[in-house]
Parts: structure tokens; sequence; C-alpha cells
């Protein structure tokens, strides 16, 4: 039985601005570095031993055309002066032998740093309930990661996150991206 699990991963972000909404978004693809390779979306498990790797050394691990899986989040609008965020979020466990987790969250008035406080807390609050970690789920964030930290299953959270306002001509998408290479 053959296993395709990915090796490694890393994550990128950009934004697009076009008269079209696709348009804007294969622009927001060339920003993240990410347009020459079809995307194929997948949901929110980080592989066991799945090594996080920079962007720079992903991009060179892939080849034009390669069929590339990820976690994606995309966020788009047309109306002038509205802020859009996407958001990866990722809680990577202690022991390394056990899976992880990838969230995405994408939100219209929501600054960079409140997706991305968002995002983190999703991943990690997912790793936590199959870790058996109890938690309130409206305690604040600061108090969840003690509580994470203090459980000592939970190694890092980290997340990716684009914003941007809308501009005045047509479409603005930001995305956020978690690439898996094998």
């Amino acid at each position: 039985m053959s296993v395709f699990v990915p090796r490694m991963m890393f994550f990128t972000k950009g934004v697009g601005t076009h008269k079209e909404e696709l348009h804007s978004f294969e622009l927001a693809l060339r920003d993240a570095g990410i347009e020459k390779f079809n995307l194929v979306q997948v949901s929110s498990i980080l592989p066991p031993h799945c090594k996080v790797i920079s962007r720079a050394r992903g991009l060179k691990l892939l080849q034009p055309g390669a069929i590339t899986y990820c976690v994606l989040c995309r966020c788009c609008s047309n109306e002038p002066g509205r802020l859009l965020a996407a958001s990866i979020g990722c809680a990577i466990p202690t022991d390394k032998s056990t899976y992880g987790y990838i969230s995405e969250h994408h939100a219209f008035g929501w600054t960079e740093r409140k997706a991305g406080d968002y995002a983190e807390d999703l991943a990690a609050a997912m790793l936590a309930s199959t870790l058996g970690i109890d938690f309130n789920i409206d305690e604040s964030w600061d108090e969840k990661k003690e509580i994470f930290k203090i459980s000592g299953k939970i190694v890092s959270t980290r997340n990716i996150t684009q914003s941007s306002i809308a501009r005045n001509r047509g479409y603005t998408t930001v995305i956020a991206v978690a690439a898996f290479v094998f």
C-alpha cells in the first residue's frame, strides 16, 4: 500500500487587485509566488513528521505545473475601503509522530493581527480537543495559550495572514496558504 503523505510544508501569502475578480485572484497567487502550480485544496491536517520550511526553499522544490496540495484561505471584495483578511493558523504537537492542525479564517473588517490570532486559536483548539486538553472556549487566547503550554502537548502555534483594503477600482483578493511538498 502506497501512502501519499507530505514531508514538508511552507507558508505564503499575497494580495492582488484587478477589475476582474478572477484576475485579482491570479495576481494574489503571483504575489504569493504560487501562480505556476496546479493547486488542490485539502482540509486541516498537518501530517506527522511534516517539517515546516521557508517559502523560498518550498518554491525551489516545486516545478511549474506541479499538482500542489494546499490549505488555502481567500477573501475578496469590490467594495472600496473594505478591510479584508485571510489567515492560516497552525498548531504543532510536541510529539512529532502525531498530527497537528491547520486552520483557515477569512474576515471582513478584521485587522491582520486579529485574524491571525483567531486562526492560530482555531488550530490550537482543534489540536487540543484531539489531545484531550480541557479548556474553556470562551477564555481569552492568553489564558488558553497558558493551558496549552502547561499541558506540554502543543509545542507551538503560528499563523500567516494577509490583509488589505479594497481598492477603488475592481476587486481586491487576499490569500494565505499552507502548501505541501512531497
